[in-house]
């Protein structure tokens, strides 16, 4: 992936809130007027003329940015007129930011603290005239970017580069991961690559020691996917996307680790934001084998429901899920079976970019023959910087 944009981290640390402004307007202010009141800082109620009043003189008053020169910076501030980059972010993270300073999302301490100064409400309000300087609502909000489940597939595309596992713990016992690679293009736009690969006890092979099973390893079947976000809506709090996929049959078919026919998956996804933090997901769609006499067309839906608890303040964010699964092939008596899927998301550094989540899928029928599973997944945002950057 050496052809990704990184955005370097302290341009992030700029583009994280209009708020060095901020800090600036306050500093020049008489020192009567800089106290830890949050009435010190006396601003006009509207949004945009907090914005011009505080934030316009490095930010610019169309949100463009000053010149570096102008403002003693080394590099360029950042555009807020450059949709791809200033709608991604949710506001509570940039005002985060310009509360407590770079640090609490793991940029740098040239970013300063000024809660003091002024109200969370003030740089609410200053946030919402930044957002007006994106000039298209082509482009879905960052609130809409929901905490990833373990198998349903949200909505909103997305620049990620996520390792799966699923380790069965009955049985024979397998180990199956795939690698995910999605990246965004245009407004509404992700291509998505899956590489999955893994090892399965095949069970004892002729020639072998009793009691010694076989082993098998190797790529499954690797899957090229699109996916558009059809319909997006901050003030319901829904997006609705359309996807489809093509699974090759590049693993081997004798070794369990393929279908041995090309599958074309066409789904669609929704997510909607809940009260209290809380958010619901669904994922319905179609397998359907280019080749039936190898694989039967088969349906799949899934529903995930969370909530998202940050820890104090501004800090770790936990996200427990519950997803119910369910898959049925095509054919007249076939029965639908059903998994339940509790699981535990959590942000592991302080930019909240790199993420895990662990979970235990468990079969409600055919439990004897059907493996209860561990699953888990390693997930990096690459759009909001390096794997080790903001910690």
């Amino acid at each position: 992936m050496a052809d990704i944009d990184v955005r370097p981290p302290r341009q992030a640390l700029s583009a994280a809130g209009c708020l060095l402004g901020l800090a600036l307007a306050v500093a020049a202010r008489p020192a009567a007027a800089q106290t830890a009141s949050t009435e010190a800082f006396p601003t006009p109620s509207g949004s945009a003329e907090l914005y011009r009043a505080a934030c316009a003189s490095c930010h610019g008053a169309d949100g463009a940015g000053a010149e570096p020169s102008a403002v003693a910076f080394e590099e360029a501030l950042p555009d807020f007129t450059e949709c791809s980059f200033a709608t991604r972010e949710p506001d509570a993270d940039w005002v985060a930011i310009a509360h407590e300073g770079g640090p609490v999302r793991g940029f740098s301490r040239m970013m300063p603290a000024f809660g003091a100064a002024l109200s969370k409400d003030q740089l609410q309000r200053a946030m919402d005239h930044l957002r007006t300087f994106c000039g298209s609502d082509s482009w879905p909000r960052g609130e809409l970017n929901l905490p990833r489940a373990l198998v349903t597939e949200k909505a909103y595309p997305e620049d990620e580069a996520v390792l799966e596992s699923a380790i069965a713990v009955q049985g024979a016992g397998s180990v199956q991961n795939q690698i995910v690679y999605e990246r965004r293009f245009g407004a509404r736009n992700q291509f998505e690559v899956v590489l999955p690969f893994g090892w399965a006890n095949r069970g004892q092979a002729e020639g072998r020691p009793e009691g010694e099973d076989t082993w098998v390893g190797g790529i499954g079947d690797i899957a090229l996917g699109v996916k558009r976000a059809m319909l997006h809506s901050l003030r319901s709090g829904s997006i609705l996307s359309l996807a489809g996929e093509f699974i090759l049959p590049t693993g081997n078919e004798a070794d369990g680790l393929g279908k041995g026919t090309v599958v074309f998956e066409p789904f669609l996804s929704y997510g909607q934001l809940l009260p209290a933090s809380s958010f619901f997901q669904f994922q319905g769609g179609v397998e359907i084998p280019f080749d039936t006499e190898k694989a039967e067309n088969e349906a799949f839906w899934r529903a995930t429901l969370g909530t998202s608890l940050v820890q104090g303040r501004w800090g770790r964010t936990w996200s427990p899920m519950v997803e119910v699964l369910a898959k049925r092939e095509l054919a007249q008596g076939e029965p639908t079976h059903w998994d339940l899927l509790p699981q535990l998301q959590v942000t592991l550094n302080a930019r909240q970019h790199v993420r895990l989540n662990v979970g235990v899928r468990i079969p409600l029928d055919d439990a004897d023959v059907r493996s209860t599973e561990i699953l888990f997944y390693f997930l990096w945002d690459w759009f909001d910087g390096g794997l080790s950057d903001g910690w």
